[in-house]
């Protein structure tokens, strides 16, 4: 009994090491976005120039995360996980020093290696030393620092751009990064090395052609101009790659990402889900602050102060849904969530408006946070539930490679939306001022009259007052179109409610926790029934 509680104990100090890295990454991709114009306005380089400090981290994030279940097998999970947050923490104290936008872009990728690493393989730790019985609270808790982080960025980020050094948004990680160091090194338990295998050479290099590119092309947003030729190209390319990366995975031996895995329904049912609400969380984190800032007029850490009430929920809600989903089951904790989250997003595409108060917006905001605490954590839980032991590692990378490119592809689709739609409501709109509106004529007579009195001839009073008019149309416009995208987002969610029903509602029972301990075979796959 007393070795039970020095295990469980010893799983829960290695968790806050987990929880220490995976915050520190994902906080600081968060804050520099916010710090961008800034480090513009330092290093005195343009928009296209100063975006390559995001897009570089980007897309070594999206090469490095498919390696990290090979590295973990020959290096074991310690060794890697002391290895990802030490690079991580050198690459924040070089970027503190930059010089440069090229300096930045340099120390940045230095960064991104270790925080690619960070995040799979500290999901692999919390596999190997919780019980499978308690996998749902731990991963609860490490969800506070996996979901609430991009939310507290912005505020976070803010302040200090805005009170501090800009410099200490990289140099607060550094003593961080150090004592995380040394608690994994006396904390985490080291797992027994596998011998060298063959690497599967043409996986990695078809794996970084196809997600590089294709993550370039998508980091471009709304603003993807197919008319320059690399576009078109880079898509061609990274498409092609990937297909041939599938081609080589399901034939490959001993493959870098273990696609095989997918034939688990469980788990390939809850990345589907998973890159549903990934796409709802946009609705949130990445709408939101663009009606607070561009529309409603709100600066960044303003904004980010009102939504922070919703990212603190969402926190306090993951570890609750983790300990209801081990007791009740997936559907009956996901359910509810899913369609909290539909009914608040609803709402919360009604409250985009000129009119609405701040304490509606972080209310509602508050409420979508809930439906997306009690959903996320259980049905990733559940899916890995699914996944036998010694494929976890192969698992954790897979997985958080399909939350990567759903990630930039949430972030595309979303602005192509609100992009298209602003356009044609714009367009609708304008073509109702003509002569024989009765509505826009009474507004461009008002408008014409407010510039005659201020003193301009009538003439150019009637320019200024249309095109003080076809500005209130084109906000008009936006508004609606970033309602539209939100909405669009309660509707995938309402689609994530169907799939939910199709997972098996297990909860998780120890003849499964003895399973999932099994070793199972060296190479090949297997699935234990």
């Amino acid at each position: 009994m007393e070795d039970n509680n020095n295990d469980l104990l010893s799983a829960w100090l290695s968790l806050c090491v987990v929880i220490i890295g995976t915050f520190m990454s994902i906080l600081d991709s968060s804050i520099v976005n916010i710090a961008l114009p800034k480090m513009m306005a330092v290093f005195g380089v343009s928009l296209d120039d100063a975006k390559w400090i995001i897009t570089a981290y980007a897309l070594v994030l999206g090469a490095i995360i498919p390696l990290t279940g090979y590295l973990q097998e020959i290096f074991g999970t310690k060794r890697l996980y002391m290895f990802a947050l030490a690079m991580f923490t050198l690459g924040s104290l070089l970027c503190g020093f930059s010089w440069s936008n090229t300096s930045m872009i340099i120390f940045r990728i230095v960064q991104a290696i270790g925080g690619g690493i960070i995040m799979p393989v500290g999901m692999s730790i919390i596999y190997q030393v919780f019980p499978r019985e308690k996998i749902g609270v731990a991963l609860g808790f490490w969800g506070i620092a996996a979901m609430a982080a991009p939310a507290i960025g912005p505020t976070l980020g803010g302040y200090i751009i805005e009170k501090m050094d800009w410099r200490l948004i990289f140099n607060i990680n550094v003593p961080i990064g150090i004592v995380g160091v040394i608690l994994a090194g006396i904390l985490l338990k080291g797992t027994e090395r596998k011998s060298f295998k063959s690497f599967d050479i043409i996986g990695f290099l078809s794996s970084t052609v196809g997600i590089v590119s294709v993550l370039y092309v998508l980091g471009e947003g709304s603003s993807i101009d197919w008319g320059k030729i690399e576009n078109p190209i880079l898509m061609t390319l990274g498409c092609l790659s990937l297909v041939l990366f599938i081609v080589n995975e399901l034939t490959h031996p001993d493959p870098l990402l273990d696609l095989r895995i997918l034939k688990l329904f469980d788990f390939s049912i809850s990345q589907i889900i998973s890159s549903v609400l990934t796409f709802a969380l946009m609705g949130g984190v990445y709408v939101l602050p663009l009606f607070l800032q561009n529309v409603r007029g709100y600066t960044a850490m303003e904004a980010g102060i009102i939504m922070l009430p919703g990212a603190l929920v969402m926190g306090v809600m993951m570890p609750i849904s983790g300990s209801l989903f081990e007791k009740v089951g997936v559907k009956t904790v996901v359910i509810p969530g899913l369609i909290l989250l539909a009914v608040s997003s609803y709402e919360l595409a009604t409250a985009i408006n000129m009119n609405s108060s701040r304490e509606t917006i972080i209310l509602i905001n508050c409420i979508r946070s809930i439906g997306i605490g009690l959903s996320m954590m259980p049905i990733s839980t559940i899916g890995m539930n699914a996944v036998p032991k010694h494929l976890v590692g192969k698992a954790s990378a897979l997985q958080n490679t399909i939350r990567q490119i759903a990630g930039a592809l949430s972030v595309t689709v979303m602005s192509t939306i609100m992009q298209w739609k602003t356009d044609y409501n714009y367009l609708k709109m304008s073509e109702q001022i003509s002569v024989y509106n009765g509505t826009s004529n009474n507004t461009l007579s008002i408008l014409t009259s407010s510039y005659i009195h201020a003193g301009l001839p009538q003439g150019t009073a009637k320019g200024m007052a249309l095109s003080q008019l076809l500005r209130m149309i084109q906000g008009q416009a936006t508004l609606d179109a970033m309602a539209y995208s939100v909405i669009v987002t309660a509707v995938m969610v309402l689609a994530a409610i169907v799939l939910t029903l199709f997972m098996k509602d297990k909860k998780p029972l120890k003849k499964q926790d003895k399973v999932g301990e099994e070793d199972g075979p060296k190479g090949g796959f297997a699935i234990s029934e």
